[in-house]
Formats: structure tokens, C-alpha cells, sequence
């Protein structure tokens, strides 16, 4: 079976092809430089360029597999959460697709894409995916927890309640100045400091020790007042960029670890554009060892915002027996 997968939730237009599991061609053409200057994504911005680039970004996707657009067998396409415009793009061009070729077409769950995508490459053979897991999705929009109990079965453990984190990395490099998107940039800030007299920033809703929710308001508070009062100069800014990253870092590890002990579950799942962070990897990897549990990350081109996680799982899906066709619709508030 070969899948064409299609994400434009945000400003990432993506086309994938997947055949059988295997990923023959990614192509993502992010709109992100056109944001920058604006500190964020400009939603009218990213549809628009979704609507001038999915077409040359699908061709390039064909011609990377070597396979003609008549070689479609099935056609997945992201259809929620994410921006409404930029959801309304792909899905046309999936629906058009879908009918045009007479194939069938699947809508499919761009946090769930995010989970599955630690998946992509690393099993014994298609389909070997061990139930039940926790899956976590780290990223600019989200962060959440999930228990994953089979493909359709995916209940919400915990959550933010203000701010994601990639959110509140991009907020602190906008108080820094530092730029958009201010994960990178905060990394590699803190990645020059000694690592010497932290600054002690507020780790949220540690105290209770069954609390698996996440916030990130107010570290970015404390910092907006803590570079207030700051000598405003380069030291200070790669101690603060440090220490926040530490904060952020340590109460995503405790959150995560917490939800894998209470659920008795062995594996562990973190997708998302956040999984990037060096930091964040390495930590995963110690605490799993210490905890005997299995990690499973995505390769580092799958972390962002892709088309092959949309494809790979929606060919799942349509296996499993799961439908959409083109009467669906967009999702933007789906969790």
C-alpha cells in the first residue's frame, strides 16, 4: 500500500509517501521565516503559503520516491488540532486527491501523528507496537500525556493548563531578544553556560505527587521579571536561558515518569517539535534507564511537523479497519 500523507496544521506544508510502513520521501516547506519578524505564527500568513507551495511540495514528494501520482493507494491527511485555515488547505488538496484518483481518504490526528512517529523505522516488522504505552507529546502547541491502549484507544492523562512548552520557549526568547522560534535559540544559549549559580526559576505543580498536569505561565512570568531587573547583559542571558531550560526540562521529566509508574506500563513514547532539545533527549534516556522503561523517540527529522508521521499512521489506521471519506471535516480543536 503506498500513502500519501499530508500535514499543514501550522506553518509546516508537508507531503510524505509511505509504502507498507517504510518512508520513501519527506519534503516539509516551513513557512517559519515569514513569522519571525511578528514573534509568532500569523495564521492568514501560513494558509496562504500553504496554498501556494502544497502543490510544487507534493510533486517534489513523488519525485523523491521515484512513483507517479496514479501509484496512490491511499491518501492520509492531517485534520485537526491546528490553525483553521491551514487545516482547510490540506484537506482540500487530500479531498481533491482522494476523488480525482478514485482512492480512499483518512483523517488523522496530528498529536496522535506526533506519538506514533517515535514508531517510524524502529519496529521488528510493521504493526509491532507494543500496547499499552504512554505516549507524550512535547511541542509549540501542545504538551500532553496520554495512555495508548491500541491505535483507536487513546485517553488523556494529563495536560497543560496555560501554556505549551515550545510556547513558553518561544515567549522567553521574545523577553530576551533573542528571536523566533526561540527553542533552538534558547538552547543554544544555554548550551554556553557553565552551568554555574543557576537561577532557582519555579518548577509548577510539583508538590502533589499525583498531579501528571503541566504549567508553564508562570516560569515565563518569572523571567520577564527577572531579566526586568537584570544587568541586561550576554552572561546573564545564557545563565537565565540555562536555568529556564534546566526548570522546563526537570518538570517534564518528573511529569512524564510520574504517569508511566501510575499507569504499570513499560514503554514510553515522546513526539513533538520540543523532542529536538539535546537536553530533553539525554534526560528521557537517564530516567528510563534508571526506571527500567522502554523509550521510544522519533529520529530528529521527525520531531517537527511532518507528513511521513501523517501517512505512517494513517496507513495503520485504514488496516485497522478505520475510515474517513471526503464529506469530513476539520478538527481545529482536537485533542
Amino acid at each position: 500500500m503506498l500513502t500519501l500523507g499530508i500535514e499543514t496544521s501550522c506553518d509546516e506544508t508537508a507531503v510524505s509517501l509511505v509504502e507498507d510502513g517504510h518512508v520513501l520521501s519527506s519534503e516539509v516547506s516551513s513557512s517559519v521565516d515569514l513569522h519571525s519578524s511578528y514573534g509568532g505564527v500569523v495564521p492568514e500568513i501560513a494558509s496562504r503559503y500553504h496554498t501556494e507551495y502544497i502543490f510544487t511540495v507534493a510533486e517534489k514528494a513523488l519525485e523523491d520516491a521515484a512513483r507517479s501520482v496514479r501509484d496512490i493507494d491511499l491518501v492520509a491527511v492531517t485534520s485537526g488540532p491546528g490553525l483553521p485555515g491551514s487545516l482547510l488547505v490540506g484537506m482540500a488538496f487530500a479531498k481533491a486527491l482522494s476523488f480525482a484518483l478514485g482512492v480512499p481518504i483518512i483523517g488523522v490526528n496530528h498529536l496522535t501523528a506526533h506519538i506514533f512517529s517515535c514508531f517510524i523505522g524502529k519496529e521488528g516488522c510493521p504493526g509491532d507496537i507494543e500496547y499499552p504505552f504512554i505516549g507524550a507529546v512535547v511541542s509549540g502547541g501542545h504538551t500532553s500525556i496520554y495512555l495508548v491502549r491500541s491505535l483507536r484507544d487513546i485517553s488523556v492523562v494529563g495536560r497543560t493548563i496555560d501554556d505549551a512548552v515550545g510556547e513558553a520557549f518561544d515567549k522567553v526568547s521574545k523577553v530576551l531578544g533573542l528571536g523566533y522560534p526561540g527553542g533552538p535559540r534558547v538552547e543554544k544559549m544555554a548550551g554556553s553556560f557553565s552551568g554555574r549559580d543557576e537561577i532557582d526559576f519555579p518548577r509548577a505543580l510539583l508538590k502533589d505527587a499525583d498531579n501528571v498536569d503541566f504549567s508553564f505561565s508562570g516560569i515565563k512570568t518569572a523571567v520577564m521579571y527577572y531579566w526586568r531587573d537584570s544587568k541586561k547583559t550576554d552572561a546573564e542571558i545564557r545563565r537565565i536561558c540555562y536555568s529556564f531550560q534546566e526548570a522546563v526540562v526537570d518538570v517534564i521529566i518528573k511529569k512524564i515518569a510520574r504517569a508511566v509508574e501510575a499507569s504499570g506500563t513499560e514503554v514510553l513514547a515522546v513526539g513533538g517539535g520540543v523532542v529536538n532539545n539535546s537536553l530533553l533527549r539525554s534526560r528521557l534516556e537517564v530516567s528510563c534507564r534508571e526506571n527500567g522503561t522502554k523509550l521510544r523517540l522519533p529520529d530528529r527529522t521527525f520531531c517537527a511537523d511532518n507528513a511521513a508521521m501523517v501517512a505512517f499512521l494513517g496507513e495503520k489506521l485504514y488496516r485497522a479497519g478505520e475510515r474517513s471519506d471526503i464529506t469530513m471535516s476539520a478538527d481545529p480543536g482536537a485533542f
